[in-house]
């Protein structure tokens, strides 16, 4: 973000024993409550309001109108000093909300080197990972987890402690209140149709190690077999890291996963 303020706006209202290190841009209108801490060149664009225990550590830009740190939207939530931590060089768009954790014990907490577009929420103690993308308008419910590379498109819906996992898509308008597995891709609601292949391809995945992952896909998701015993037979045969990340997320999903919907909607695993 350009910056035409000095390093701290005239304007702007910042509590005397918010922490910010000394390269911090803030500028016009911007509010910072007495619990935030920012670290090395961070931005703080107008209008932007910081607040609850946050902490961000460095090259962090908060755009326009960002909203982070308020109170959770949570009924049994009773006003505690709750908290929202934040990695490195994220980038947090216009009207963006972060909300703080529920209980003084647990946290809300995004990773570091993330987009996060205009207007998506994310929602009290969720978890983002590292290099993930939220576009404009997505809505993360309570709990819910992103894992890193993870990329959510817009208007896209992840209902309360669901799992989004590593290198997964989820197409524009799609909605998920069931855990989303490593490396596929997402359509309308809890259906799956294939790999993210150009994201694998980007991510440096040889072809290999993609024929791999479209033989497990069709073993777990294809096979007409029960979702369990496909997963035990499966863990004999795919013993590769990659192959470990999407059996163990499937083995450990709580709220069930998103069912493949066949051929008919999309294959979406070409070389």
């Amino acid at each position: 973000m350009s910056h035409f303020y000095p390093v701290i706006h005239p304007t702007a209202i910042i509590h005397p024993k918010a922490k910010l290190d000394s390269t911090v841009c803030v500028g016009p209108y911007a509010v910072i409550d007495e619990g935030v801490e920012l670290g090395a060149d961070c931005v703080v664009g107008p209008h932007v309001y910081l607040t609850g225990l946050t902490t961000a550590g460095t090259h962090n830009v908060f755009h326009a109108g960002c909203v982070i740190g308020d109170e959770p939207q949570d009924l049994k939530y009773q006003g505690e000093p709750t908290r929202v931590r934040i990695g490195d060089h994220n980038v947090i768009r216009e009207h963006a909300t972060v909300h703080r954790s529920s209980k003084p014990d647990e946290e809300t907490i995004i990773g570091s080197h993330n987009f996060l577009m205009a207007n998506c929420h994310i929602g009290h103690n969720c978890r983002l990972g590292d290099h993930t993308i939220i576009a404009n308008g997505v809505l993360l419910a309570g709990y819910a987890e992103v894992q890193d590379q993870a990329f959510l498109s817009g208007n896209s819906l992840v209902h309360q402690f669901c799992r989004v996992g590593t290198l997964a898509l989820m197409q524009g308008g799609s909605a998920i209140s069931q855990d989303l597995p490593p490396f596929t891709v997402a359509l309308r609601g809890n259906e799956i149709c294939g790999l993210n292949v150009i994201g694998l391809r980007r991510a440096g995945f040889t072809a290999e190690q993609r024929l791999e992952l479209k033989r497990l896909y069709h073993a777990l998701f294809r096979s007409g077999k029960n979702l369990r015993a496909a997963v035990e037979e499966a863990q004999k045969s795919f013993t590769s890291p990659t192959a470990k990340t999407l059996l163990d997320f499937v083995a450990e999903a709580k709220r069930g996963v998103c069912a493949d919907v066949g051929r008919a909607a999309g294959d979406n695993e070409d070389e």
